[in-house]
């Protein structure tokens, strides 16, 4: 098969992508017609070539590099002038799948040069932004794609939802996630989710790092999945996952981060290198691959709670907008939400706050980190319970804000 009849069938498919329907997701694709890199980035099956066919519109080019005739080609130029036939010759162009294609970087930095606007997805961990930086000569923006968020996930019903209705579709996402495949097809969640993250540990890590101990690997992922929330010490790894060396643990769990499996959140403390040595708590991208592939799950609707507000301030991060981490020392705190140089709010999550020793446990845990971080935002995000109560603290008053978790999720950027 030549270029033009891969480029013209991959059209075809194009067009039947943009028949389906789109679910509008909560961020852009920015600088539109401008001449800078866009690169969409985010977890495998996340939906992000879908973002970008129905955002772009129909004046575009289209190339997915998932196919080999296409990265076997030698002749980089036939691929872009036979766009330039098929499509009218188009100002902007949509790579799919880039890293597929041997030394993709010379061959975008070029068409960059040459005044086009380009659009680059992929799976694997060579886009992202720890490398793109010395791949890409020019200046380039990125746009994070995770699994539905709760508000893109109740979008899905294309209608107005009551109290109600979102307080049930809050139970259904925090057991099946955001991945939106098994959602939009109907198909089996959680064959779907275990298959997914097997491939991402075999195609995203052990086939491009080649690590010396690929079961060993695969042992700590499901160590992980099953610990979600919990504070972990590399030294410590090394027997549950077979590991001898702790420099072989923490490099191996820095894959599964690469590859939007889990994310580390360090202790919070205003010395760089005690951050660095403090003991981390690892989350999960998506709620829906714990109850997938977790060895030891047995349903914690609160650590099921804690996991996806992670999940949302980690998008925040990873757009710029915030710092966050947990908070240890006399007492614990969730998460310390950090702009700039100030700490601008203290959260705790509590799904079973009708419990009076949890409600004071979690309350005196934000008034003590209250006082050493000088900060006055205190939110506990609950099962239900919303209000605000004012609690006396060493001759000094403090407000405690109670948000009901379905609440937070549909605009957790007004509460810090």
């Amino acid at each position: 098969m030549n270029v033009r009849d891969i480029l013209n069938r991959q059209k075809l498919e194009l067009e039947q992508v943009r028949r389906k329907r789109y679910i509008k997701r909560d961020v852009v694709i920015p600088e539109r017609g401008k001449n800078i890199i866009k690169v969409i980035s985010g977890p495998r099956r996340a939906g992000k070539s879908f973002f970008a066919i129905h955002e772009l519109g129909e004046d575009i080019g289209y190339v997915n590099f998932d196919d080999e005739n296409l990265v076997n080609l030698e002749n980089y130029d036939e691929i872009i002038e036979t766009v330039k036939s098929i499509y009218n010759k188009p100002k902007t162009v949509f790579f799919d799948e880039i890293q597929n294609l041997p030394r993709w970087e010379l061959f975008v930095n070029r068409l960059q040069r040459q005044g086009y606007e380009l659009i680059l997805s992929g799976s694997n961990a060579n886009l992202l932004s720890s490398e793109l930086a010395t791949h890409l000569t020019g200046r380039y923006l990125s746009t994070l794609i995770f699994p539905f968020s709760f508000k893109e996930y109740l979008n899905f019903s294309g209608r107005e939802l009551s109290e109600s209705e979102i307080k049930a579709r809050l139970n259904d996402y925090l057991l099946e996630g955001g991945y939106p495949e098994p959602l939009v097809e109907k198909i089996d969640r959680k064959r779907y989710l275990s298959t997914l993250f097997d491939s991402v540990i075999y195609k995203d890590i052990i086939k491009r790092y080649k690590p010396g101990y690929p079961k060993e690997l695969e042992t700590l992922s499901n160590y992980f999945i099953s610990n979600f929330g919990t504070k972990i010490a590399y030294k410590n790894l090394t027997s549950p996952s077979g590991i001898g060396s702790e420099h072989t643990v923490k490099k191996y769990t820095g894959y599964l981060e690469e590859a939007f499996l889990i994310f580390q959140v360090k202790r919070f403390s205003f010395r760089i290198r005690e951050q660095e040595r403090a003991n981390r708590k690892v989350y999960v991208i998506d709620n829906g691959l714990i109850s997938a592939k977790s060895f030891s799950f047995s349903e914690n609707t609160g650590r099921l709670y804690e996991n996806v507000v992670a999940i949302e301030l980690k998008k925040r991060e990873l757009q710029g907008e915030i710092e966050f981490y947990y908070y240890s020392n006399r007492y614990e705190v969730d998460f310390v939400i950090k702009r700039g140089y100030s700490v601008k709010a203290l959260i705790q999550v509590s799904f079973d706050f009708e419990n009076r020793k949890t409600k004071e446990r979690e309350i005196r845990g934000l008034l003590y980190a209250s006082e050493e971080l000088n900060c006055d935002n205190l939110i506990v995000i609950t099962g239900g319970y919303c209000g605000e109560e004012e609690i006396s603290w060493f001759r000094k008053k403090r407000n405690v804000k109670f948000v009901p978790l379905w609440h937070w999720l549909l605009s957790p950027e007004k509460f810090y």
